[in-house]
């Protein structure tokens, strides 16, 4: 069999190495349009920060080692420009001519290319993208030569990635992101922890308003955005986000959407001999179900190996599972983390769902250098399905990510996350983890056990006086940031106050509220007992201060907020 591989890196190459290892005899070819056949591209930003020091060190193999190791054919600087699906065969241009190469299985692995965006000035020799080794080399040559002024056009994740080892190579740096607020995918009352990390960092951010145009000067460059602003800029670094690099095979017959190829459950194409793999194809999402491209290392490489088995051993293949998203990024001293579905997602795919917040110790609290962690969590309301999940924190986020990945990914319940046996040691975790108390609070909500009311509610509440709103918390918390009109009646003595309640209730609905979350649920099992009708603060006023924070309202809570 003569299997030809377009594009190595992730999908591509690692559906190569697969097929060399189920088949000895086939001739593999692989075809990568640009210099590099196998290279770490989530390792760049780090080079450019410094902290990989040798640029070869992201050169995983070259062509000399895969065909020593594993009989591959790989050939870099060959472009694929055609694909006659009639005569399984492809038209490419090399450094010596163009040519054209037969096959009994394509593998397409384009992968995706950087957006740039359609404005004045994007010529620039300031300007680059950060994909490839060479832009990654060109970026650190430019800051280890003097450049110190830099501006990140874009918020995603890679956007911060740029910004992070940007600043930490020690230029100036400015973030500059159209939508209302960065990293989109992440919950509201979880960004404004990361947008202050940056600022710690000494980021400056440019949020709400994008890039009108680049000036080029002879000295710096100008970027002049939508609201009028100006920023100065030795470089310009540009993360607005990727598309798919489909454009030939989608001439060819190959069916695509909005760009990126369909394939089914084994990662074949609607043509019998194609199969795709990686950030050009559609992926399905696990939670919601929608098709979408999904440029992740981890879900590409996994799928390239897949498709090989489906290739050569098509009776014991393993289906290419759909994907969580799940997605980390550090910044600075702070890890955020996601995986399944956002708010916006399950909206938008009309599922209804419970959110829960929770504000745990990375380890035993009462061990040293307990650090805080915040987290969203989402579920379905009647069977409890876990939906999706976010963390950010110093520390011990990521392994929370892990677990709770797994947990979707094996339609857990939130209620399974309680019988989870996860090690515990004071330095590492503690005897109830975060897991099993996200597990606890969300069985409680299921079960009718607590009543949750959210942030997103406090600015109506106020205003409407629709509900008295009881703060439970200590008179010192108390008088350093509170909601207006509220009602202070510390947790520990609500027993005995209940009288005071009814009459500042007037029957209205009573709702709770503390730091975190704990105070206010135990205030609102007595409230329940006593025939209130209570609910409590899902996250407490940390998710609220958050929040308020976001939305540009932070004088509700007036002086403070713990």
């Amino acid at each position: 069999m003569k299997i030809v591989v377009v594009g190595g890196v992730a999908a591509g190459m690692s559906a190569a190495a697969r097929a060399r290892r189920l088949d000895e005899k086939a001739e593999i070819i692989v075809l990568e349009r640009g210099p590099y056949v196998s290279f770490a591209n989530c390792g760049l930003p780090y080079f450019v920060g410094g902290e990989i020091t040798d640029p070869t060190a992201l050169s995983i193999q070259t062509p000399q080692s895969l065909a020593s190791s594993l009989r591959l054919d790989v050939r870099p600087n060959h472009e694929v420009v055609g694909v006659d699906l009639v005569k399984k065969q492809v038209s490419v241009r090399t450094p010596v001519g163009s040519t054209t190469i037969d096959y009994d299985a394509l593998v397409l692995a384009p992968g995706a290319q950087a957006v740039i965006p359609p404005i004045e000035g994007m010529d620039s020799p300031r300007v680059s993208t950060l994909r490839t080794v060479d832009d990654a080399r060109g970026i650190r040559d430019r800051v280890t030569s003097g450049a110190r002024r830099a501006v990140v056009l874009g918020g995603g994740f890679i956007g911060i990635e740029a910004a992070e080892a940007l600043l930490r190579a020690g230029a100036d740096v400015s973030l500059v992101e159209a939508a209302p607020r960065i990293l989109m995918p992440i919950e509201l009352e979880l960004t404004g922890l990361a947008v202050a990390e940056l600022r710690r960092l000494g980021a400056h951010l440019y949020v709400g308003t994008g890039a009108a145009r680049v000036e080029p000067g002879v000295d710096v460059d100008t970027v002049v955005l939508n609201d009028g602003r100006t920023l100065e800029a030795d470089l310009i670094v540009v993360a607005v986000g990727v598309s798919p690099e489909t454009e030939v095979f989608e001439n060819a017959g190959i069916s695509c959407l909005s760009g990126a190829i369909i394939v089914d459950e084994h990662g074949q194409t609607n043509d019998p001999h194609v199969w795709a793999a990686g950030d050009a194809t559609a992926s399905r999402d696990g939670v919601t179900g929608a098709l979408r491209p999904v440029a992740l290392a981890g879900p590409a490489n996994r799928a390239g190996r897949q498709l090989a088995d489906a290739i050569l051993r098509p009776d014991r293949a393993r289906k290419i599972p759909s994907v969580l998203g799940t997605s980390i990024v550090r910044i600075g001293r702070l890890t955020v983390a996601i995986t399944g579905a956002n708010r916006a997602a399950l909206d938008a795919a009309k599922i209804v769902y419970h959110t829960i917040h929770a504000h745990p110790s990375h380890h035993a609290s009462y061990f040293p250098g307990a650090e805080q962690m915040h987290f969203v969590v989402h579920f379905e309301p009647v069977t409890g399905r876990l939906l999706g999940a976010q963390g950010v924190g110093k520390a011990g986020v990521d392994k929370r990510i892990d677990v709770l990945a797994t947990a979707i990914r094996a339609s857990m319940a939130i209620s399974d996350l309680i019988d989870l046996d996860l090690a515990y040691s004071p330095p590492y975790g503690s005897a109830k983890d975060p897991i099993n108390m996200l597990g606890m609070l969300g069985e409680n909500v299921l079960t009718g056990q607590l009543k949750l009311w959210q942030a997103t509610e406090a600015p109506a509440l106020v205003s409407s006086g629709d509900a008295l709103i009881l703060d439970v918390r200590s008179a010192e918390e108390f008088a350093r940031g509170h909601l207006p009109g509220a009602v202070n009646i510390a947790h520990t003595t609500l027993r005995d106050r209940l009288d005071e309640v009814e009459h500042a209730a007037a029957g209205r609905p009573v709702k709770v509220m503390c730091a975190a979350g704990l105070r206010s649920y135990i205030a609102h099992r007595i409230l329940v007992s006593a025939g209130f009708d209570s609910s409590s603060l899902s996250g407490g006023i940390l998710t609220l201060a958050a929040v308020l924070s976001a939305q540009g309202q932070e004088s509700l809570l007036g002086a403070g907020s713990n």
